[in-house]
């Protein structure tokens, strides 16, 4: 079982947004086989060093993007309007691992959400949840849309996350 501190740590990794520009070093791209990791932020940094796990890391012609968690931080409200801009704020951080290998929203192929409908990062109905969530989304991916997979579970490493983003995006090297 996780305990609580390192359960906090990686949700802070994960859904932390710098509003400083990235300190020296960052984005960072550590080659792997086949492809490459990307490491786009001194957090980020933190978390594949201490929790073993990359925040994008392309194979061949794919970037996969690891899950980044949408909810409330602290004392946020967990209305529709607080969400939609919880979800913006993981959006700006998978631009950010986007922009780090040199892509956009528009190379992005597969949208894998997991909604937490009934919990306690949000008061509302499923149906709520997922029209704030879609209206961030929209904001950052206009037409043509990516396939999309949006699958209800019971809870996230988060206690209070709504949402886990994860994404594919198809990119081949130029």
């Amino acid at each position: 079982m996780l305990k609580p501190a390192l359960i906090a740590a990686l949700v802070a990794a994960a859904t932390a947004v710098h509003a400083q520009p990235a300190p020296s070093g960052y984005p960072r791209i550590v080659p792997s086989a086949g492809g490459h990791v990307v490491i786009q932020s001194g957090n980020a940094q933190r978390s594949y060093d201490e929790f073993k796990y990359a925040p994008a890391r392309r194979a061949g012609d794919y970037l996969y993007i690891s899950g980044v968690i949408a909810g409330p931080r602290g004392g946020q409200a967990r209305d529709a309007a607080a969400f939609t801009d919880q979800t913006r704020q993981a959006f700006r951080i998978i631009d950010q691992i986007l922009k780090a290998d040199r892509l956009t929203f528009a190379d992005v192929v597969t949208i894998n959400t997991f909604h937490v409908w009934n919990g306690p990062g949000f008061n509302g109905t499923r149906d709520e949840q997922f029209a704030a969530f879609a209206k961030a989304k929209d904001e950052f991916m206009p037409p043509p849309h990516p396939a999309w997979t949006a699958v209800g579970t019971t809870g996230l490493l988060a206690d209070d996350g709504v949402v886990e983003i994860q994404m594919i995006a198809y990119a081949p090297k130029k």
